[in-house]
């Protein structure tokens, strides 16, 4: 199986470290117009930078690492390598705010797996979000979820929902690293050495993340089974609910996520 990237930018580039892993880098195609961009992820990753031409006549997949505003004309560009070819590929498309219908009519017609990450799938803790057209078969998709397992985890979604849930686990990291923030700085207020208090911080989110994954168990109860009556978490906690941390938090989601209706526009 080769895997093409087209697109050599911080998310296209965190994709094909994880699809190296599943693969092995000489599986991998990745071209950008930035060449040196291109070059300096191929050698990290032992995958061979090339051109578009090539990207398009192997790949078995085809990850479009561009920009919403240019994608119908980088699809418009490609269509004919794509046309000419007697088994079609399957296109991956991570470009927020464009619907399958919207690459596979620009394509020409190609089966469309939309997929929405988030930036921990760098570090193999990423929560990738997916859509497949109908034209992608099971044994397509099947491969498609094995190449990303080194990525993090995935949740298949009705496209009508994908929004919803961008709005959670693709702006997410950036409120969980402001939450984190916010922790270090607490600790460093009181005495402790800044580059400690957010080694403390940051592990300690880390933790509470799998405690909710591994256990199964409701936040609430996870919540209350750390507050004794009377004691310092209590009273934190308090503080919190007086700030309406509970409020903001949804808010930030809501507000990413008309941000994200209006981009369609």
């Amino acid at each position: 199986m080769t895997i093409g990237f087209i697109g050599a930018g911080h998310m296209g580039g965190a994709l094909a470290t994880a699809a190296a892993k599943a693969v092995g880098g000489a599986n991998l195609l990745i071209t950008d117009l930035d060449t040196a961009k291109a070059a300096v992820l191929a050698t990290a990753i032992g995958a061979i930078a090339t051109d578009s031409d090539r990207v398009v006549a192997q790949s078995d997949f085809i990850f479009l690492g561009v920009k919403p505003q240019v994608m119908e004309s980088a699809l418009t560009a490609l269509r004919p390598g794509l046309a000419a070819r007697a088994e079609k590929p399957v296109l991956i498309s991570m470009a927020a705010g464009l619907t399958v219908a919207c690459i596979k009519d620009w394509s020409g017609g190609l089966p469309v797996i939309r997929i929405m990450p988030n930036t921990p799938v760098a570090v193999g803790e990423g929560m990738t979000l997916y859509t497949a057209d109908e034209d992608v078969t099971p044994e397509q998709k099947a491969a498609f979820v094995e190449l990303m397992t080194a990525s993090g985890r995935l949740c298949e979604l009705p496209e009508s929902l994908i929004d919803a849930g961008c709005a959670v686990s693709g702006c997410g990291p950036a409120f969980a690293y402001l939450f984190i923030e916010a922790l270090a700085a607490g600790g460093a207020e009181k005495g402790l050495d800044p580059t400690l208090s957010l080694e403390l911080a940051a592990q300690t989110v880390l933790g509470a993340a799998k405690m909710v994954q591994e256990t199964g168990k409701d936040p609430v109860a996870l919540k209350d089974a750390v507050c004794s009556p009377g004691g310092a978490t209590l009273q934190g906690v308090a503080a919190l609910e007086r700030g309406e941390f509970r409020r903001i938090a949804m808010s930030a989601v809501d507000a990413a996520y008309k941000r994200t209706l209006e981009m369609k526009k």
